[in-house]
């Protein structure tokens, strides 16, 4: 048996034993008026020491004041057990810090309705999540149901007479088509924080807007009055020799607008050098502030000119052009506007410049992610004792090859950012692969204060999850290819989509295109594909597939007379039956070893072979590696072949093996989630500001869709090269 295979079983060992271990539960306790430090202590069964442990804010000795909240382990040894088994009293992973709650002036009932969240409800009352728990406990343990009746507090609140906000300096902006939060923040002026002041009900986990969406904007300067304008001069110093001819061409200002400005022209007898007169300031039209027209960019804190123009690519006075409110100052929150086409050190997305953050140099060790694993494992049907039908088991299902796979990479990850500094809480369980277990576990489990769920690998099972999680804002990650009609904006697509993967290819392909001959080739279930590509290049030509009950192929006279002898031949092959393929692969090389006119010249016929989707059906051992090879195959994909790297190394002397490519994926996946919580323990968050990613064998960039998640847009172009899969890098 060999060292990964020991290795996978003492790992499943660790998560049946060790499961409840890791999965430590907490509750909360509003102090009481004349309660102590021990009166809580001994009313939870809990140390003293154990609860400042998790409450760093109170100390040893000190009275405790009324409202404070308390994280309380709910299960935790006492002193004296610890002491009695040897046992040292654990250190919290993580804290969490609550301000202080006014007490309410009284209460109301709320009947839950079918299908609500502790979120609406809480939109519903103005009040928080947290302060319908407080006063609910069983919440703190148990979901929302139909028909539950819950106390809902009323606080006192400020009377409209005493807010300071003057609603006439305020006006209702309906948004335009294709105008985002950047460009109308923008148009007036302010930062995106004030719009979300001045306009509570935006999401705070999306960027989205929505045609004819009414905002709460300030009114512009000048507003009041209809048609006011501001002139504003400039102050020039006439050189030698300017003439009106010259001036009217450098300023776009007629010469009698000029003497009219500027009455000492006159009186002496024209433009004289050195004369100081005044010109009116042009204004530009910058058009439609939109995103058809400009990309934008936000101003952050420390930000100097130097650092601004650097990044951006622009000089200052090209920005103050664009942006006029600039001479004021250079301020952050700031939204500035940059011409479509600007090109410079940055990435854009969704018409908004990402600043490009290094994640290493960017942790805050104080920010403690906490990660839950939902994996199938199947533990139910291992018997754990039987090593050698475990491997067998391990070999032949693919679910639990992936799990293991995926979860040995993400404990290299954990291990890895543990040397960072980073402490990480790991909750792992085995749903089975079924979703009455998944919702037996949820039953159970509080997702509130995880920071990112990993898994399940199921569909059925993903959904649930996801919908769960969303109560709390708690993103999940599809840590497999899932196609999903999932309108929840918490779940992360790890897997780059076929859909984002085929238009990858294509456009390198019209990238490179110069005269070459294109030929496409696709079975009946790949027509779609077919389209993609003629739909891209209208001039290639297509070749007839047969599909005869079991026989499937190609006439290889029909494809030699679509062949040309004066271009290379580049052949598209969408199909994932590996008889066709294997036939095409090897037409397409004899034609490759075929001299065009072996009186006259020795040069061969050049091919090489495409693919948008490359399936499990092209790696089937009766397609000849070489013959790939010789036709430099290439496509599209999700992950790279991994060299010797020091993941591989640290891998192979922990497990005995070297990694396959679901434990790379675990790997990075991990890795990455780990270090964006790091930087910002909120995943929607740090997406908004976080461009492309890479690690080992995968890379990552997320972009949002309003209605269904996020997607990752990253991807490769691999080819086979002298028996070699290699990445193309241009």
């Amino acid at each position: 048996m060999s060292q990964f295979f020991k290795n996978s079983i003492v790992l499943l060992l660790l998560i049946f034993i060790g499961g409840n271990a890791m999965a430590q539960k907490f509750t909360t306790h509003a102090v009481k008026k004349g309660e102590t430090l021990e009166s809580i202590s001994k009313q939870y069964k809990v140390a003293p020491a154990t609860i400042l442990s998790y409450n760093k804010e109170i100390q040893q000795g000190t009275a405790i004041k009324p409202n404070t909240i308390l994280v309380i382990p709910v299960g935790a040894k006492t002193a004296q057990d610890a002491m009695a088994t040897g046992e040292k009293e654990s250190v919290s992973l993580f804290k969490k810090e609550e301000p202080v709650q006014e007490e309410p002036i009284g209460f109301t009932t709320h009947k839950v309705r079918k299908r609500e969240t502790l979120y609406g409800i809480s939109q519903r009352y103005h009040i928080t999540e947290d302060d319908i728990k407080r006063y609910n406990s069983e919440l703190y343990s148990s979901q929302l149901k139909k028909g539950m009746k819950i106390k809902i507090p009323k606080y006192r609140r400020v009377k409209p007479e005493d807010n300071a906000i003057n609603e006439d300096d305020y006006e209702v902006y309906t948004v335009a088509p294709k105008e985002t939060r950047w460009s109308i923040a923008h148009k007036y002026g302010i930062t995106i924080d004030s719009m979300l002041v001045l306009n509570p009900g935006l999401s705070k986990m999306t960027d989205h807007l929505s045609e004819g969406q009414e905002l709460k904007m300030p009114k512009l300067l000048g507003s009041t009055i209809k048609g006011q304008e501001t002139q504003l001069y400039l102050s020039y110093t006439v050189p030698p020799k300017m003439n009106f001819y010259r001036l009217e061409k450098q300023f776009n200002v007629k010469s009698d607008e000029i003497v009219r400005l500027n009455p000492e022209i006159a009186e002496r007898g024209g433009l004289k050098e050195g004369m100081v007169i005044r010109i009116p300031e042009q204004k530009s039209d910058p058009g439609e502030v939109n995103t058809d027209n400009f990309i934008f960019y936000e101003v952050k804190p420390k930000q100097t000119e130097f650092s601004l123009t650097r990044k951006l690519g622009v000089t200052y006075k090209e920005l103050l052009k664009l942006n006029p409110d600039l001479k004021d100052g250079l301020k952050a929150g700031m939204v500035l506007k940059l011409p479509k086409d600007q090109a410079g050190d940055f990435e854009v997305r969704n018409s908004l410049v990402l600043d490009k953050i290094d994640l290493l140099d960017s942790i805050n060790p104080m920010n403690r992610p906490k990660l839950v694993f939902m994996l199938p494992f199947r533990l139910d049907r291992l018997n754990l004792k039987n090593k050698e039908e475990v491997r067998e088991i391990i070999e032949n299902r693919n679910s639990l090859k992936y799990s293991l796979g995926l979860y040995s990479g993400a404990l290299m990850a954990i291990d890895s950012v543990a040397k960072l500094g980073i402490s990480v809480d790991v909750e792992t369980y085995d749903n089975q692969l079924d979703l009455s277990k998944t919702k037996e576990i949820l039953s159970r489990e509080n997702l509130a204060d995880a920071s990112a769920v990993i898994g399940p690998l199921d569909l059925s099972s993903l959904k649930e999850v996801a919908v769960r999680a969303a109560q709390y804002k708690v993103p999940v990650i599809a840590p497999i290819p899932a196609e999903s009609d999932l309108s929840l904006g918490n779940v992360f697509f790890s897997y780059t989509s076929d859909r984002v993967l085929r238009d990858k290819i294509l456009s390198y392909v019209e990238g490179k295109l110069t005269d070459e001959n294109i030929i496409v080739i696709a079975d009946e279930k790949n027509q779609s594909a077919k389209a993609m590509i003629l739909k891209r290049f209208p001039t290639a030509k297509v070749l007839e597939v047969k599909e005869e009950k079991k026989n499937i192929g190609i006439n290889r006279d029909k494809l030699g007379s679509l062949m040309s002898e004066e271009v290379e031949n580049w052949v598209f092959v969408e199909t994932d039956n590996f008889k066709l393929i294997a036939s095409v692969v090897s037409i397409l090389n004899s034609f490759e070893d075929t001299l065009l006119n072996p009186e006259v010249s020795k040069k061969k016929m050049e091919v090489r072979m495409f693919t948008t989707n490359k399936n499990k059906a092209f790696d089937n051992d009766i397609i000849s590696s070489t013959h790939l090879s010789n036709l430099h195959f290439t496509y599209p994909s999700v992950y790279r072949e991994v060299a010797n790297s020091a993941f591989v190394e640290a891998y192979s002397k922990r497990f005995g093996d070297v990694p396959d490519r679901y434990a790379v994926r675990g790997f990075d996946l991990t890795y990455d989630l780990l270090l964006k919580l790091a930087y910002k323990n909120n995943l929607m968050d740090v997406s908004k500001i976080i461009g492309e990613t890479e690690y080992t064998g995968n890379k990552f960039s997320y972009e949002r869709n309003p209605t269904s998640g996020y997607y990752n847009q990253a991807s490769y172009i691999m080819t086979i090269d002298n028996l070699r899969v290699v990445q193309i890098t241009d």
